[in-house]
């Protein structure tokens, strides 16, 4: 991708959109035999494809994949080894995604081109929202941004997030300065390694910007929430900073200090006794209407598990804003962006761009089943996949990518569904990860991970006579910041004897040992998920939950416990019969990978 498509703007930004989307088989075509082009004598694809480029026999013969087919790939690079493992074009960093059941963080390989199709994403957003929001340019965006601190593999690439890597790119650090790029924030804020300090100035500069800002966000809900709960504590100390002018002695970064020092410049009681006019209120209902007056969209991901923080964030803004879900990513690869902006999020579609990468889709079926029946690890016919402009309307589909900077055919493992086409490009629904049953933030626990952990825990229980009959879970997030709650029914072998609460305790302290990598850093160093919490319920507990669901029309010969309950009704039910509850009382350990 070459540099001046970075610079689309207006109505040039919306002219690309709709001729990649109008041409988008050919663009499709165009991609894959470059992809072949440049990479064709690669280990990975030679092994296949004996240095030939043609689709057809790409088709045939390059398998489809999960990661564990790729990792011993990437690891070796890591190591030291050439890029020309997997890409004619030098790995410039490895990127960090969600935990695998071996409990590590995903390596995704990353070329210095892959920050160039981000960048051309990320310039499509506010050229769609005008088109609906008029007057963005009339001032400035609250977006609270953070990065990780990022290590290195044993070779010296970067180890980081996908949004560290371009937060640190000269992409957004030296990004052409425009009306709809000015952030409350300064980028020093931004880029500040300590999230609490990071989370303070970024809310400071929102609070002295409050009457020019015009958006506020956060890359997911989650983050957002967060940021309002950390308001709640921290209101008073932020109103006393821009009363006398002078910024907490708890900022200690530097180019933080320096920075927010610019923008606090001098005192301003006037400012501070409005802002704490608000924050004194008895409630919080409509809180970012009252703090941010002009605002007039909030702009965060809603989809998929985010979704539980619409409630709360509709509270937050007494429901007079709406809820902007704008693109769809991961770190493997950027795919599209909503072309309806402002549609309600329960609606919410994304147009996959046929420029991005190579899609390719697995069907799952169209009854809406999700058809769970095709295992994540299992071999996957190669002409069973269907390419980017031959899906079906209604139809669900695992999402398989092919990429300039390693992956080919590679399972993504998120489940979308069909819902239109804009020209020939498709537009689906994210439905979800594929077996992802828990997820707060950017944790994804499945069933199997779940499943061990418990298995290690429940053996805490045995020379107590006691035995874990049955369980389930859910992920709490009335509060923030989330948590995983497990259900629980024990049944005595020995009614002389009892377990007591430091026993429990351990029992949750055993379960969050044994979940992966990201969610322990969550937990651990982030502090973006709350201590686990083992409800202990009555004996019968299941029973009774198997006849609510049956009740419900479900099958009794069929009928397996749900290891995520997503049902209020059945939430209920077993919190009416929670006997008492326990949470861990320390942080799993986690340590970092080693650089």
């Amino acid at each position: 991708m070459d540099g001046k498509k970075l610079e689309y703007k207006g109505e040039d930004a919306l002219k690309e959109i709709e001729k990649l989307t109008t041409t988008a088989r050919d663009v499709q075509y165009g991609i894959l035999k470059e992809i072949l082009k440049r990479n064709a004598e690669t280990e990975y694809l030679n092994k296949y494809m004996n240095g030939s480029i043609d689709v057809s026999q790409f088709k045939s013969c390059v398998p489809v994949i999960t990661y564990k087919n790729i990792y011993p790939y990437i690891q070796r690079i890591a190591n030291g080894e050439d890029s020309s493992l997997i890409t004619g074009q030098p790995i410039t960093e490895i990127l960090c995604s969600s935990g695998t059941s071996a409990g590590e963080p995903k390596l995704t390989p990353s070329i210095a081109e892959d920050l160039d199709r981000r960048t051309f994403l990320y310039n499509l957003i506010m050229p769609i929202m005008n088109q609906y929001i008029p007057g963005l340019d009339d001032g400035k965006a609250m977006y609270l941004y953070f990065v990780k601190a990022e290590l290195s593999t044993p070779c010296g690439l970067p180890f980081r997030t996908v949004l560290t890597s371009y937060y640190k790119s000269k992409h957004f650090k030296c990004r052409t300065r425009d009306p709809f790029n000015d952030f409350t924030s300064p980028d020093q804020a931004i880029l500040c390694n300590d999230s609490n300090q990071s989370m303070y100035c970024q809310l400071l500069a929102g609070l002295v910007h409050r009457h020019q800002v015009m958006r506020l966000g956060a890359v997911f809900a989650s983050a957002l929430l967060r940021a309002i709960s950390f308001l709640e504590r921290k209101w008073a100390q932020l109103c006393n900073d821009i009363r006398t002018g002078h910024l907490d002695l708890s900022i200690i970064d530097p180019a933080c200090r320096s920075a927010m020092m610019s923008i606090l410049s001098s005192p301003n009681p006037d400012l501070a006794d409005e802002i704490e006019s608000i924050c004194s209120r008895p409630s919080w209902k409509g809180i970012l209407c009252h703090l941010w007056p002009r605002a007039k969209y909030i702009e965060a991901v809603v989809t998929g598990s985010m979704a539980q923080y619409i409630p709360p964030l509709e509270y937050y803004s007494a429901g007079r804003l709406p809820l902007v879900c704008t693109m769809y990513a991961s770190s493997e690869c950027y795919f599209g962006v909503n072309l309806k902006p402002i549609c309600d999020p329960a609606e919410v579609a994304f147009t996959l761009l046929p420029n991005m990468g190579y899609f390719e889709f697995l069907p799952l079926g169209e009854n809406g089943a999700l058809a769970m029946d095709i295992d994540e690890e299992e071999a996957v016919p190669n002409d069973r996949l269907v390419d980017l402009v031959n899906v079906k309307v209604g139809s669900y589909y695992e999402l398989v990518v092919t990429t300039f900077s390693g992956l080919y055919r590679y399972r993504i493992g998120d489940v979308l569904q069909v819902t239109g086409f804009h020209n020939q490009a498709p537009q689906f629904r994210f439905i979800c990860r594929r077996n992802v049953v828990l997820s707060v933030d950017n944790d994804k626990t499945n069933e199997e991970d779940l499943h061990r952990s418990i298995t290690t825990a429940k053996k805490l229980l045995e020379p107590y006579n006691a035995l874990l009959v049955e369980y389930t879970s859910y992920a709490d997030t009335s509060s923030v910041p989330g948590h995983y709650v497990l259900f629980w029914e024990i049944q005595m072998v020995d009614s002389a004897t009892s377990i007591d609460a430091k026993l429990l305790q351990e029992c949750c302290v055993t379960v969050e040992e044994e979940l992966d990598y990201v969610y322990r850093q969550c937990r651990s160093q982030e502090k973006t998920i709350g201590p686990l919490e083992i409800r202990v319920v009555e004996p019968g507990t299941f029973e009774a939950l198997m006849d609510l669901f049956i009740s419900q029309g479900g099958s009794i010969n069929q009928y397996k416990t749900p290891r995520c309950i997503k049902s209020s009704t059945a939430l209920k039910l077993l919190n009416s019969h929670a006997l008492a509850s326990f949470s861990s009382p320390r942080d799993p350990k986690w340590i970092p990978l080693n650089g």
